[in-house]
């Protein structure tokens, strides 16, 4: 069994399906079914690569190895069994009898005000599209403001952290506003300006420092504002608090900061290193010889620098996992010897977009063209697959312009900063189990920890303020009001056809003004606890809200008319509708009171079956008939009341509005949309809407 498709993950996956060539039971228990290849990740949200161009299929490329969709909730040792919980949110229970533990890590979150609510992280792919879209946006904007400050704040994009990924992210980024400008011209002399902060005295600080030097340069070439030693004090919703005193107007904050393990190993009980399980050599727990850990999540000792561990990058965790996977099949009998981890260096590559990168293959420090050049060279070696489609991005993307389209597939609630599982995008209904669980990450669980190497806490998972939907995600129960809407409240899948028979209440149109008011005054529209609006469900509650005296227009209060609840007259259930069925029957529906129009009821007069009627064959013969009076139905009598050109009939088009039919043109109150096929007839609140707390900029 092995928990998780990262570097580590897969690698000892691969290795050990060619290992052991169907002789052993291979699982792979991941939340996505793809490997994601996270040092091309900036180049995704900078639109150079397709976001399936750094994704490699787990089912095609793992022969022999069974993929299962979930996340790992709870691992029993004794046992050796493990639970876990599907995309879906369906249970299931794994036995195993060797475990390989590699879960990979999370955003490294700092006690910081306003962080967990107002940035974003990138670790995963719905992070980076996300990213993309949400700049695209903000230069769309600014190019149509006229506001100068307003465009100064949507054309400034502040990154945290010059790390491999923040510096990568700023490089990519200001190249990427820059190509929008050309399209969309700003105010006169205006352009985008990127900021990368860290606390660090220099640029990538855990490289060298030729590397470092040829990265600052190019970044303050390109016109990135680089700030060492300064980092964010406060984020809010207008901007950011930098450590030294001055506030910086922002729309757009990206955590780039670092990773922590994944909160999964916190649960076993077993020794720790700063966040990490430890592991001997060979990459085993002590104790626990079915237990092996790699990547991220594993403290392996570095044996080419005693006292210390190996750090959590990706080339170590795609070493581990080949080691790991030797030393498992060595434990079954299927391999050599066990061997330890062991590895050196053989260098780094940055790429800051373009022709522009730093490297140092084999210690030799490499800037400009032969630095790009070695760089994605090396990428394509590294990866597992679409090799040709990767090269063919970057062929086009060196001949033509690159697409600036919003395609607004991931919102910002979907990719909260403070998750447990960044490769995975939020959605409504969705389970929402490891986000609730507070030893995991959950709301106030940032600590000061965090602020050292190896910090384990977390912050609140919210999204950015003024944005939907509300400071629990979605499949939580906090809410959070929006301008011009009701409380954005959960929906599950049986919850999406409101207003149905059997569904729940339907919530009033998000912008319309709620029908009627409170009853009584006293609460403000749209906001929590109040006496209750007319048009609300539940109690006693504003407009939007649930919760204390019934409103006449919702389940459970005084009927309405064109509301469920203790019936309305026009809807199903309770003192039935008049028009609906299975109430007081409707003298136009079938099932009950027989209409006088309707089959089965008193025969109508102008139906087969009742009294005869003057203009059917069997009536009383019509008096322009031959051998009776003239009908009024007929041509050439006197134009009957429910035909075209007699005195219109009230129960048709043109005439007398009927008591059951909408009138001619019903004027709806003011901010009511105007009467359509799912609109209920009449002057009244319209309730049958779809939610749409899910719309808006995120």
């Amino acid at each position: 069994m092995i928990v998780g498709a990262g570097f580590a993950g897969y690698r000892t996956a691969r290795t050990l399906s060619r290992m052991t060539r169907g002789r052993a039971h291979i699982t792979l228990l991941n939340p996505t079914d793809y490997f994601l290849y996270l040092p091309l990740l900036p180049q995704v949200a900078a639109g150079v690569l397709e976001p399936r161009r750094v994704t490699v299929s787990l089912s095609d490329t793992l022969p022999n190895v069974r993929l299962v969709l979930g996340e790992a909730d709870r691992i029993d040792l004794d046992g050796q069994t493990l639970h876990y919980t599907g995309p879906e949110g369906e249970g299931g229970t794994l036995a195993y009898d060797r475990l390989v533990l590699a879960a990979g890590s999370v955003n490294k979150l700092l006690p910081i005000p306003g962080v967990a609510e107002y940035a974003h992280g990138f670790r995963g792919l719905p992070e980076a599209l996300y990213l993309r879209d949400h700049v695209t946006r903000q230069v769309e904007l600014a190019a149509a403001a006229d506001d100068p400050k307003s465009c100064a704040a949507r054309c400034t994009f502040v990154v945290v952290g010059a790390g491999y990924t923040g510096t990568e992210v700023a490089a990519h980024g200001q190249m990427f506003t820059d190509a929008q400008v050309r399209k969309h011209p700003l105010r006169q002399g205006m352009r985008p300006r990127w900021m990368l902060l860290d606390v660090a005295p220099r640029v990538l600080p855990e490289m060298d420092e030729k590397l470092s030097t040829t990265a600052d340069r190019v970044l303050r070439q390109r016109g990135v504002d680089v700030r060492m030693g300064t980092s964010v004090k406060e984020a809010t919703p207008d901007g950011v608090v930098l450590t030294d005193g001055e506030f910086v107007e922002t729309r757009t904050l990206v955590w780039c900061v670092g990773v922590r393990p994944d909160p999964l190993v916190e649960s076993l009980g077993l020794p720790m290193e700063k966040g990490r399980l430890l592991v001997d050599p060979h990459l085993q727990v002590p104790g626990r010889p079915e237990l092996f850990a790699c990547g991220d999540v594993a403290a392996v000792p570095d044996l080419d620098k005693p006292g210390s561990y190996t750090p959590m990058t990706a080339q170590h965790a795609w070493r581990h996992g080949k080691v790991a996977a030797e030393n498992v099949a060595a434990s079954l009998g299927l391999g050599g010897a066990r061997k330890p981890y062991r590895h050196r260096d053989l260098g780094f590559v940055v790429d800051l977009g373009g022709a522009k990168a730093a490297a140092n293959p084999l210690g030799v420090p490499l800037s400009g063209v032969p630095a790009g050049a070695v760089t994605r060279g090396y990428h394509l070696a590294a990866m597992p697959g679409n090799r040709v489609r990767v090269a063919a991005d970057w062929l086009l993307d060196a001949v033509l312009p690159r697409q600036a389209v919003q395609l607004g597939l991931v919102r910002s609630w979907s990719v909260p900063l403070d998750t447990s599982s960044p490769e995975l995008a939020r959605v409504p209904g969705g389970p929402e189990r490891r986000q609730e669980e507070s030893a995991r990450s959950g709301p106030g669980a940032a600590i000061a920890a965090d602020a050292h190497d190896g910090g384990t806490g977390a912050g609140s998972s919210q999204g950015r303020a003024g944005e939907e939907p509300a400071k629990g995600q979605p499949g939580s129960r906090a809410t959070q009001d929006r301008p011009g809407s009701g409380t954005a409240q959960r929906r599950s899948e049986e919850e999406l056809a409101k207003g149905r028979p059997g569904a729940e209440p339907a919530r009033n149109w998000p912008t319309d003004e709620p029908a009627k008011g409170p009853v009584g005054g006293g609460s403000a529209k749209g906001h929590p606890v109040g006496e209750p609006a007319k048009g609300r469900s539940g109690g006693e509650s504003a407009r939007s809200q649930a919760g204390g005296e019934t409103p006449k227009r919702q389940s459970g209060g005084e009927p309405t008319r064109n509301q469920p609840g203790e019936s309305a007259r026009n809807q199903p259930g309770g003192e039935s509708a008049k028009n609906q069925p299975g109430g007081e029957s409707a003298k136009n529906q079938p099932g009950g009171e027989p209409a006088r129009k309707q089959p089965g009821g008193e025969p109508a007069r102008n139906q087969p079956g009742g009294e005869p009627a003057r203009n059917q064959p069997g009536g009383e013969p019509a008096r322009k008939q031959p051998g009776g009076e003239p009908a009024r139905n007929q041509p050439g009598g006197e134009p009957a009341r429910n035909q075209p050109g007699g005195e219109p009939a009230k129960n048709q088009p043109g005439g007398e509005p009927a008591k059951n039919q909408p009138g001619p043109n019903p004027q709806p109150p003011a901010g009511q949309p105007p009467p359509g096929p799912d609109t209920a007839p009449g002057p009244v609140k319209r309730s049958d809407a779809p939610d749409d707390s899910g719309k808006g900029d995120s």
